[in-house]
């Protein structure tokens, strides 16, 4: 779906009614804005916290199973004598 939208004076814009439609934007919704490079992102804040927690899974689990052979590594007492500190 494609539509042309004016700027305002005070730099607002109208999300059209079929869109808001379609992607579920309600009277009061948050979005967050995203410029990538000279284009401009629209997302609901909402949908864009999930998408982070599930982009983010994998790179915890990834962090914390790096960690744990680190730690777990009995010839390397590094860790051992940072966390005394």
């Amino acid at each position: 779906m494609m539509k042309t939208i004016r700027v305002s004076e005070k730099g607002q814009i109208a999300i059209p009614q079929p869109m808001r439609e379609t992607l579920g934007i309600e009277k009061g919704d948050e979005l967050v804005v995203i410029q990538i490079e000279n284009k401009i992102l629209l997302e609901k804040a909402q949908k864009m916290e999930q998408k982070l927690k599930d982009e983010f899974k994998d790179i915890i689990k990834f962090s914390e199973r790096s960690l744990k052979e680190v730690w777990d590594n009995k010839s390397d007492d590094m860790w051992s004598q940072y966390l005394k500190r």
